[in-house]
């Protein structure tokens, strides 16, 4: 199986086989980043612009390190100080950006659909890095790529996604990669935010959270999205570690060797506790080094790459 597609838009339409080819072009990707020179031509002469009309750090810096070392030239556009400020459409903005030959456009947007929006009339790549709660498609990569890297393999692993999944696009674009693979995954967290709809996808959901941890192979904390939820969700902060929230007593009725994993920012002290956030069953700062391997892969499969085949490791 190769790689055939110009954009990466979202987990839901990729198939079990396309996602396998970006985890094994990652694996590659990820032994070049353990050599002395970190950095391989494959995106030289190619310009990539980081486009970000909602804030982020931490993926943003994943993207443009992860062009740097395929030695693209980077761009990086943030909303606040832009043209879209003054009144300027996303779609005159793009075009803007690809008129200084841009061929790769990382997008990330408040609004649902936004890169498929551009993908239409862009003639360069569009890459999703989370467009409203609907997908964060390269998060959903980066996790089930230090699953399969700790376990060996996803099919047949019980993964309890635990926290806000109904504002959450990690934890939509999480389930469309885990359920492909053959992983079984639940849901849990308070009934507002885990209603029943998200069976049709494939989960399990419950509300009970010792019933969600007791048979985990992994455990993917979400933080509470403030950002994108009304207040009415839950009564308060308090409350919800109470409920949820991963303690030191939870993590008694928890496998031995069951994984941590979180995307970041930690809430410590609301979802987890910073004991285990940062004791040896947490690959949260695993998922960062691995999110660097696996943005690379995207950028060098949509700028035309078919594979590891490619990659001289």
């Amino acid at each position: 199986m190769t790689w055939n597609r110009k954009h990466l838009l979202d987990i839901e339409s990729l198939s079990p086989e396309e996602i396998m080819v970006v985890l094994d072009t990652a694996k590659a990707f990820k032994a070049v980043g353990e050599r002395a020179i970190k950095k391989v031509p494959a995106l030289r002469g190619k310009t990539v612009v980081n486009l970000f009309i909602e804030p982020s750090t931490r993926t943003r810096i994943s993207f443009e390190l992860a062009a740097l070392r395929l030695t693209a030239d980077v761009i990086n556009f943030t909303a606040e100080a832009s043209s879209l400020k003054k009144g300027e459409t996303l779609k005159d903005t793009a075009r803007n950006l690809e008129a200084l030959n841009a061929d790769i456009m990382i997008i990330r947007h408040s609004a649902t659909g936004a890169p498929h929006f551009l993908s239409r009339f862009l003639k360069g790549s569009v890459v999703n890095a989370g467009d409203g709660a609907h997908e964060h498609p390269t998060q959903a990569l980066l996790d089930t790529f230090t699953i399969r890297e700790k376990k060996g393999r996803i099919e047949g692993l019980n993964v309890t996604i635990l926290g806000d999944i109904l504002y959450s696009r990690v934890a939509r674009s999480n389930i469309w990669a885990l359920t492909k693979l053959g992983a079984k995954v639940t849901l849990c967290g308070p009934s507002t935010l885990v209603p029943k709809i998200f069976e049709k996808m494939g989960c399990r959901v419950t509300h009970n959270v010792e019933e969600a941890i007791a048979d985990a192979d992994i455990i993917n904390l979400l933080r509470i999205q403030h950002e994108r939820q009304r207040k009415t969700m839950f009564p308060s902060i308090g409350e919800y570690t109470s409920l949820y929230g991963l303690n030191k007593d939870r993590m008694t009725r928890v496998k031995p060797d069951a994984i941590i994993m979180h995307p970041g920012p930690i809430n410590r002290g609301v979802e987890i506790d910073s004991e285990i956030a940062d004791s040896g069953r947490s690959v949260i700062l695993e998922q960062v080094t691995n999110g660097l391997a696996v943005r690379m892969a995207v950028l060098f499969l949509v700028a035309g790459g078919k594979g590891p085949q490619e990659i001289g490791a």
